[in-house]
């Protein structure tokens, strides 16, 4: 292995992050059909699928918007991932569909399961690049005390244009009742 820099190596930390959210998705998804396909299966507990299959639903949505938010530029999960999720309110809502339907939304569920693994063979791909060496740009993200610090700067133009708003409106309302003038008399009586 090639003698790397420290950027180089938070580059690989980064990656490495990046690979195991990857994964820990694909496995949450791959769990979220399996109860799906479970659930017409004769003898199983329906009541415990139903919860099981809500509380994977949860952690479907929280990861995805983490993951694409993380991943970037590196991010191309299929745009039908979490409708897929949305629309599957329920198990029994699932298999009171046609059969159509339910192929249907097996096929769109492996369509997004592709992409998922592409996306981390990609991802695992970059990272093995970067431990060979070789110079891997990855989009940062923003952290939480970098969007505090942007936060409170927009605050800060926020209210510094607001002001600059404030006193423009007073001097022209002063320059449109003759306030302006007066004062300019006032000051420089001999103008």
């Amino acid at each position: 292995m090639a003698r790397l820099s420290k950027k180089q190596m938070q580059i690989i930390a980064t990656l490495e992050r990046r690979v195991a959210m990857c994964q820990e998705f694909m496995n949450d998804w791959l769990l979220f059909n399996q109860i799906m396909n479970a659930y017409p299966s004769p003898g199983v507990n329906k009541a415990q699928l139903e919860n099981q299959f809500l509380k994977i639903k949860s952690k479907l949505a929280r990861e995805h918007r983490v993951l694409k938010d993380t991943l970037a530029a590196d991010y191309t999960l299929d745009s039908n991932t979490m409708n897929i999720v949305s629309q599957s309110t329920s198990l029994e809502s699932i298999y009171a569909q046609s059969d159509v339907a339910i192929k249907k939304l097996q096929t769109e569920w492996h369509r997004c399961f592709i992409a998922i693994n592409e996306t981390l063979g990609a991802l695992i791909d970059k990272k093995q690049r970067a431990e060979a060496g070789e110079k891997i740009y990855i989009a940062s993200t923003i952290t939480a005390e970098g969007a505090m610090q942007a936060s409170g700067s927009m605050e800060t133009v926020v209210w510094v244009v607001g002001a600059i708003v404030v006193i423009a409106v007073a001097l022209g309302a002063a320059y449109a009742t003759g306030m302006v003038d007066w004062w300019l008399n006032t000051v420089f009586p001999h103008r």
